[in-house]
């Protein structure tokens, strides 16, 4: 969610933040603003909706200074509005925020008694109020702005510019994400390590409870004790590449085409250099583990749905799977003898990371499969397994989906082996199998223009069913995201065996049925619960290889043919038709396929 960045730099503030700005569009905002110290005079400027409003208003307005802040905002207090957008100003202070001040009501009414108003609906504003009033009393910028920290509740990071200070930003981080990047004789405030690509590659990544003191000249850094900290500084390189759309209309066209290679790179970087024999590190190990956990959000909690088939019928592992927010709360027993898995594409999802904490201490090791390996999950966890899908932009998961499941795929294979399931021959046909992976991915991305023609068709209806047995039944519930996540129809997923416990009450022909069926052993289950579709009139798009066409037989809608694959592997395969199928829906209905209403990429907060 939200995106922050700051510049003390040598060269004008406000276009390179509005550069940076655009950076982080894919986490998703609905306003944007900046504000600039010149020649000791503070200044902002904001607008509603996208960057590119801010920018023709800083043409008409320009802003200038060579220190500044700046923020993409994600509504939580207040409707999106220049009153609401960021940064917010009290007097001598402008701030920006990412996260939730949960106790800024406690603040407003401290803010009450000595006089104050406010203006905005927002929680930061009010974080700016408190410094204003701090100040007004005799305290210093620096001692001001920590104080108002110290008095925080709830999840945050924040990032303080100051009036007569064109050399100096305060920064703080608890529970959002903030990294501090480091030039020559410049320094840089991100939210994101992609928003500081262009400026450096050298960054602090604050740790949780740090505050850190900017200049030009260095960061001071404080623990949550106030102590001095020495945070390492890590040289990142990010391939630009991988954050421009390289000739695609969308960054979800993009990913969705970059899938071959990302999960060859995926499989390829846990395998030996043969090939035939797998990689893993030390740590992976399934000795004495009694009980797996995953946990995740979103797209990621379908991928360890999927998992869980993997580590139960190839490994003989019991395996519990949770969303991370009913996890935290619920604060079930884990036994020393559980490995907790926690998966995460951002490695900053605020119920996921609170999640590893919970288990921290409790399960006998905690990994972590995440895209950024520098992320506070991959940081905090026992052990990390990135998943190399590269930069990610497009709000709705694709490749970095696929890559999840590659990962989890080879770590269920490791238990296996681990623990006496699969012998040396079985693991290598397995391994085979998965390196012929990518060559069916790519003949399924070749079915891209005739998913569009069925799409074009399917983008009319307003309710859609995907329904899906066995491992295709996590990818059901993908699918089903898939297409209301950027097309906004409404769609469920279903485990076909459920059908006649309530969704066939649905069938119509104004309801298609999408069904991911590879023929496989419970193909024939699966061309069942499809003639029940059909004998209601209902519109039945069938998913199958051609083995399964031909036993399914006629009487279909649509029909998207795939190569046969191993069942094991079907999940990673089938996947890509599911997103195309959203993807040109979407692209059909005409709405903003990289960043659709109301989401953000990486949900830092509650």
């Amino acid at each position: 969610m939200c995106g922050i960045i700051g510049v003390l730099g040598s060269h004008e503030a406000a276009p390179l933040m509005v550069e940076a700005l655009k950076r982080l569009e894919y986490r998703g905002y609905d306003s944007a603003g900046i504000a600039t110290v010149n020649q000791g005079r503070l200044d902002r400027r904001r607008a509603v909706g996208k960057l590119v409003n801010l920018s023709d208003l800083l043409v008409h307005e320009p802003l200038p200074g060579k220190a500044g802040i700046g923020h993409t905002r994600w509504a939580t207090h207040g409707a999106p509005s220049v009153v609401n957008a960021h940064p917010h100003r009290a007097g001598p202070v402008a701030v920006v925020h990412n996260g939730i001040i949960e106790n800024f009501r406690d603040l407003r009414r401290d803010l009450a008694a000595r006089g104050m108003s406010w203006e905005s609906e927002t929680d930061t504003e009010t974080v700016a109020l408190m410094v204003q009033a701090l100040m007004a009393e005799g305290m210093g910028p620096r001692e001001a702005a920590l104080a108002t920290i110290d008095r925080l509740e709830g999840a945050f990071a924040l990032l303080f510019l100051f009036e007569g200070e064109d050399n100096l930003l305060i920064a703080a981080r608890k529970g959002s994400p903030l990294a501090i990047g480091h030039g020559e004789g410049e320094i840089f405030v991100g939210s994101d390590a992609i928003a500081l690509a262009p400026l450096t590659d050298r960054i602090t990544y604050l740790e949780e409870g740090d505050r850190a003191v900017i200049t030009r000249e260095g960061a001071e850094i404080l623990d949550a004790s106030g102590r001095r900290a020495n945070r390492p500084v890590r040289r990142i390189q990010i391939d630009a590449a991988r954050i421009e759309k390289g000739g695609y209309r969308h960054f979800m066209a993009k990913e969705i085409a970059e899938q071959p290679v990302v999960v060859a790179e995926a499989i390829r970087h846990y395998l030996a250099p043969s090939g035939d024999a797998m990689a893993m590190p030390e740590g992976l190990g399934f000795g004495g583990i009694e009980r797996l956990v995953l946990i995740a959000c979103g797209t990621a909690h379908y991928a360890c749905l999927t998992a869980k088939y993997w580590f139960e019928r190839l490994a003989g592992l019991p395996c519990e799977v949770d969303i991370a927010s009913e996890f935290r709360y619920r604060e079930p027993p884990v036994t020393p003898a559980t490995l907790a898995v926690v998966v995460s594409q951002s490695g900053e999802t605020a119920d996921t990371l609170a999640a590893l904490r919970y288990l921290q201490g409790r399960a006998a090791r905690t990994v972590a499969v995440v895209n950024v390996a520098e992320s506070s999950i991959a940081r905090e966890a026992d052990l990390a397994l990135p998943i190399r899908a590269g930069a990610e932009i497009g709000v709705a998961s694709t490749k970095a989906f696929t890559c999840q499941l590659a990962v989890l795929v080879l770590m269920a294979l490791k238990a296996a082996a681990d623990r006496g399931r699969l012998d040396p021959g079985a693991l290598a046909a397995h391994l085979d199998a998965l390196r012929a992976l990518p060559g069916l991915m790519n003949h399924a991305l070749g079915l891209s223009g005739e998913i569009e023609a069925i799409a074009r068709e399917l983008s009319e209806a307003r309710d859609v069913l995907f329904l899906g047995r066995g491992l295709m039944y996590p990818l059901a519930l993908e699918g089903a995201l898939k297409l209301k996540e950027i097309s906004y129809i409404h769609a469920e997923g279903y485990a076909s065996g459920e059908l006649k416990h309530g969704p066939i009450a649905l069938v119509d022909p104004a309801v298609p049925v999408v069904v991911l069926a590879p023929s496989d052993g419970l193909f024939d289950k699966s061309v069942s619960n499809m003639q029940e579709v059909m004998a209601r009139n209902g519109r039945v798009l069938l998913m199958t290889d051609a083995k399964g066409a031909r036993a399914a037989g006629d009487g279909v809608w649509a029909r998207v043919l795939l190569p046969e694959v191993a069942p094991f592997l079907a999940p990673l395969l089938y996947a890509i038709p599911a997103q195309l199928l959203a993807y040109h829906a979407a692209v059909a209905k005409g709405t903003d396929v990289d960043q659709p209403r109301n989401l953000a990429k990486s949900v830092t907060v509650e």
